[in-house]
């Protein structure tokens, strides 16, 4: 079928965690996209949440700024990122997209997605012990990851200890990366992983 948007009817995602939802249709020529909009319905109210237009791309409710995207350079492709869910985003969204076409008359495609944001049992970080004792060289460049599981989102510290038995603490990524090592270098690090 010419120009038909596909889609999901119904997904899960989990809470804090990150979704896309599908929507997306085959480029057909003599078809231009005019108007991308992506709406909520959720207790019987409804709203508009996203879209994009000549004038480019517009999040229209401030709870979702900083929250959804939807890709630019991928024609056809009109699926809504989300991110940082929040039990509250569960509700019904529509995909609404509408191409004029050459002889300028306008077509109007929609499909809809039941969300469902659901809290997953809370586990604590665990972190994958790496082997004890790295020997590099001199001079050389290394990194020491920090890898855990457990319910998102997971927040990293490296640190290193002192003589003196004190943590100094040295990054807040999972990753601890050196350039050029020295000597100096030389001693204990560990990782503290930490969810909610």
């Amino acid at each position: 079928a010419l120009l038909d948007l596909s889609g999901v009817h119904e997904m899960k995602a989990t809470w804090m965690g990150s979704t896309i939802l599908p929507c997306s249709y085959v480029p057909s020529e003599g078809f231009m996209q005019q108007t991308l909009s992506w709406s909520l319905e959720r207790d019987y109210s409804i709203s508009t949440i996203f879209r994009r237009d000549s004038s480019g791309d517009h999040v229209l409710l401030s709870r979702f700024r900083d929250r959804v995207s939807v890709p630019k350079d991928s024609p056809g492709n009109a699926s809504l990122l989300m991110e940082n869910l929040e039990i509250t985003d569960s509700g019904h969204y529509t995909c609404q997209i509408t191409w004029r076409s050459e002889n300028n008359s306008l077509v109007t495609k929609e499909v809809t997605t039941a969300v469902k944001v659901l809290k997953v049992a809370a586990t604590k970080p665990i972190i994958r012990a790496g082997e004890l004792g790295l020997r590099v060289p001199a001079g050389a460049r290394t990194s020491l990851t920090c890898e855990a599981s457990g319910s998102p989102p997971i927040s990293y510290r490296w640190f290193r200890s002192t003589p003196e038995g004190e943590a100094l603490l040295l990054s807040r990524q999972a990753e601890l990366a050196w350039d050029n090592l020295h000597p100096s270098d030389s001693g204990r690090y560990y990782c503290e992983a930490t969810n909610r």
